[in-house]
């Protein structure tokens, strides 16, 4: 890496794009008899934890959710404490401590943790009688987690520093291969990042088994190292230590490019996406409020609420079968044909290779 440390860029957080999958076309009989159901189940929380001492300690991706928790605890009387940890770490660590979970409810990160912490015990079963508004692809048929919204991958480039090299801005995935990119490259180790190891798999699945290797081990050798964190990649190039940072993407990423000469970037060549998880440790102290915050939060105007912070206003509810562009540029058809039946079943072997791939270069 060339010395080009440059002031470091105030990201305000990243935001995760979400996709809230309610039924949002319901008839207006069927709100009302919605409002009236949902206004007796808020009573019956309340009534049922107010005199508690219950506190919900929640394992977060972001500390914009806190509105959305300051509202639970308005209307059940459960205080909320926070944990902000990627889905990474939170799944090593709930490893390590099987029977002491950290926390009651784990809140967004990539699904193939969740699917992981599924298979080896490590979740609670609920279903919520309102898991029925999420399609089928969305929650766990047993009941161990649900999807919150979706987070698709792109790039984040430093177009200060791709002036200075002389080089063009890249367009594709396929770009990231090319050798002038050597060294300016920075992603986080897909063992820590969900959203890292959903774009690893989803375009291993749009390439096939052996191109899709191959491509990842092309760009590999643009890549000094590997981000211990997974706000890295945005944080070194919006600081100016790299051109280019592969990254979760939304509006808000657009909002800061524009406002600190970056450029945020939909790869024309498909985008590979996750959804983010939901859902309570096995062994939780408090596992009844984390139940109350799951039935609190698949409220129609609940999930609503959810869609306008992670999407800065601009996410909307949507039909079950359809994705939210938010007016971006990025269509439904843009996003990879991925196998979530394999997320979290294929991802012990690809960290494995990818582990075997890139033996001995640090991260840091």
């Amino acid at each position: 890496m060339k010395a080009r440390i440059k002031k470091v860029l105030s990201f305000l957080g990243l935001v995760l794009f979400t996709v809230l999958v309610a039924g949002a076309c319901q008839s207006t009989s069927e709100s009302d008899q919605s409002s009236e159901a949902d206004q007796a189940s808020t009573e019956s929380i309340s009534q049922s934890t107010n005199d508690s001492d219950q506190v919900l300690r929640v394992v977060t991706t972001s500390e914009r959710y806190t509105p959305f928790f300051d509202k639970f605890t308005e209307e059940t009387g459960i205080p909320v404490e926070f944990l902000s940890m990627s889905s990474g770490e939170v799944l090593s660590r709930m490893e390590a401590e099987q029977g002491e979970p950290m926390a009651d409810l784990w809140f967004g990160g990539g699904l193939d943790a969740f699917i992981s912490a599924k298979d080896k015990g490590l979740l609670e079963q609920y279903q919520s009688e309102a898991v029925e508004t999420l399609p089928e692809a969305y929650r766990d048929p047993d009941g161990y987690w649900l999807s919150k919204g979706l987070t698709v991958g792109g790039l984040l480039v430093n177009d200060q520093v791709l002036e200075e090299l002389g080089i063009e801005k890249p367009t594709t995935w396929e770009d990231l291969t090319k050798p002038e990119y050597k060294d300016e490259i920075i992603m986080s180790d897909p063992a820590v990042s969900g959203t890292m190891y959903a774009i690893v798999k989803g375009l291993l699945d749009q390439k096939g088994e052996s191109d899709g290797w191959a491509y990842w081990q092309a760009v590999d050798a643009n890549i000094p190292f590997y981000g211990k964190r997974g706000k890295d990649p945005e944080e070194k190039t919006a600081a100016g230590e790299f051109a280019i940072g592969i990254v979760p993407i939304d509006a808000s990423s657009f909002e800061t490019a524009e406002k600190n000469g970056l450029s945020a970037i939909y790869p024309t060549d498909g985008i590979p996406w996750v959804p983010e998880g939901v859902a309570i440790f096995k062994g939780a102290a408090n596992a009844d409020a984390a139940k109350s915050f799951i039935d609190f939060m698949l409220k129609p105007e609940n999930l609503s609420e959810l869609s306008k912070l992670d999407g800065k206003d601009t996410a909307q509810t949507v039909n079950p079968n359809e994705v939210e562009a938010l007016d971006l540029g990025l269509e439904t058809n843009d996003l990879i044909e991925q196998d979530l039946s394999t997320f979290g079943s294929a991802r012990d072997q690809i960290l494995e290779k990818w582990a075997e791939m890139t033996k001995g270069k640090e991260s840091k």
